[in-house]
């Protein structure tokens, strides 16, 4: 398969709408989901792998597809995304993997490999990462990349005002 990007154990390529029922495992799960506050419906899901598709056509990137080179597996979602937090633009690092493969580095593994990729290729000055405070693990993993506690604010979503951390680094791994 021709990777846009490739780390040790995973290859990324663009998601596509045969990936439906891999990312209904995923979009669909609600431990999964937390931080978006709910699991997608079928519908949501369509509109999701659509919204990403309309990304790579009008930005030139979005959530890569992640898939275990080992068994061809897809096993989840990274990406750099076009992210706005009060008015100022940036690249952000995002992730959304199966819970089956979680704990076994990953999402790590996955970030890293964006963050280099958000600096080699779409020349980023700056990557974050948007936490939410109890999401633990996911703070974990924007620490090992190095990245460090930049602020916070409330990030509209679904009417609600939820609390999320910023995290940000400034140079590749």
């Amino acid at each position: 398969m021709q990777w846009i990007l490739e780390s040790e154990r995973l290859g990324f390529r663009n998601i596509s709408k045969d990936d439906f029922n891999s990312l209904c495992l995923i979009l669909q799960d609600a431990e999964v989901m937390y931080a978006w506050e709910h699991a997608f419906s079928d519908d949501e899901v369509h509109d999701w792998i659509n919204k990403n598709l309309t990304r790579y056509s009008n930005e030139g990137f979005s959530y890569f597809a992640v898939i275990e080179k080992s068994t061809d597996k897809f096993i989840g979602v990274v990406g750099p995304l076009k992210a706005n937090i009060d008015g100022t633009a940036y690249i952000e690092i995002a992730y959304i993997f199966n819970k089956a493969f979680w704990g076994k580095g990953y999402a790590y593994e996955g970030a890293k490999a964006c963050v280099n990729y958000s600096f080699d290729k779409l020349k980023a000055d700056k990557v974050i990462a948007q936490i939410r405070p109890d999401n633990l693990p996911s703070r974990k993993v924007a620490e090992k990349l190095g990245m460090k506690m930049e602020g916070e604010y409330l990030k509209h979503y679904n009417g609600k005002d939820i609390p999320h951390l910023i995290y940000c680094r400034t140079k590749r791994i």
